[in-house]
């Protein structure tokens, strides 16, 4: 007979098992509400501040009015993101997305445990009590607001999203994008902030998170262009995925980078096909052209 000890691990182990390989989609849907976006847009604000979250950011995505994205944190989470250093002040911003389809509005928002694994790796579990902490008053918040709340998009267990990578040959988080390397931080910061108050590249500044004893600073930016930007390329992948944007910069140091357009679409579309993908082939280099205008 096998004593009680050795069942009570094996039982921790089967259940530890079972959540690593539990399947974690990108996006939840709240459900669909009879008011507009603007009521909406209200009752989710009042929602997250009443759970401690700051709403830093919103806008229309592709300057659709139907289309509406709510960028917001908290200190918790920024204290715990600013200790990962390989770019995890990135995961400090989560974002609800609200689509207006008829009389009627879609509430639906990025999933914060999907994103921390992805973008903080094997530092979440230095960090997984106060990141499951946010991530559960982030779904007590908003659950109330709908009657689905249901995952979708696709699913990845958190080992695939830490180790996320489209296709072979194609890159990882680990692989970003070098924008341009300033003389300083502080040099970094002015430039960028100077090009995004002038919208150059046809961009909205959406949002900023700053940790200047960090030297980190975070930047959403809205790409506006018809042509090349989020009007082009969300209709063809995918407006339901909205609250995926803004896309971002970050600035470590005296450097700024962003990441990849086939590591980022895919992470955030991972049911892409490659067929679709391919509608979209020159997106990921017209965005490093933005972003890197706002550097220069």
């Amino acid at each position: 007979m096998k004593s009680k000890p050795y069942i009570l691990f094996s039982a921790f182990f089967a259940f530890f098992l079972n959540l690593e390989a539990q399947t974690l989609s990108p996006y939840i849907m709240v459900g669909e509400s009879d008011l507009d976006l603007t009521a909406n847009e209200q009752k989710v604000t009042s929602a997250l501040q009443e759970k401690g979250f700051d709403v830093i950011g919103s806008y229309n995505a592709e300057g659709n009015q139907t289309l509406k994205v709510i960028v917001f944190t908290r200190q918790d989470l920024k204290d715990i993101v600013i200790q990962v250093k390989d770019r995890g002040a990135l995961a400090a911003a989560l974002k609800v997305g609200l689509k207006s389809d008829g009389p009627g509005t879609k509430i639906s928002y990025l999933n914060p445990e999907y994103l921390f694994q992805a973008y903080l790796m094997d530092d979440y579990d230095k960090h997984a009590s106060g990141l499951a902490q946010v991530a559960n008053d982030v779904k007590s918040a908003l659950s109330p607001l709908g009657s689905e709340n249901k995952g979708f998009g696709g699913g990845l267990t958190a080992e695939e999203l830490r180790e996320y990578h489209y296709k072979i040959m194609m890159p990882y988080f680990t692989d970003p994008v070098e924008l341009e390397e300033f003389s300083s931080f502080e040099a970094g910061v002015k430039m960028i902030e100077k090009n995004l108050k002038a919208k150059k590249g046809e961009t909205l500044w959406v949002y900023s998170l700053k940790f200047p004893s960090d030297k980190v600073a975070v930047y959403g930016i809205g790409l506006m262009n018809e042509e090349e930007g989020e009007k082009h390329f969300l209709p063809i992948i995918g407006e339901d995925h909205l609250a995926a944007m803004p896309y971002e910069i970050i600035l470590q140091g005296n450097t700024a980078t962003m990441l990849h357009g086939r590591y980022r679409i895919a992470l955030h579309w991972p049911d892409l096909t490659m067929g679709t993908f391919t509608k979209i082939m020159s997106t990921p280099g017209d965005v490093k052209k933005v972003m890197k205008e706002l550097c220069k």
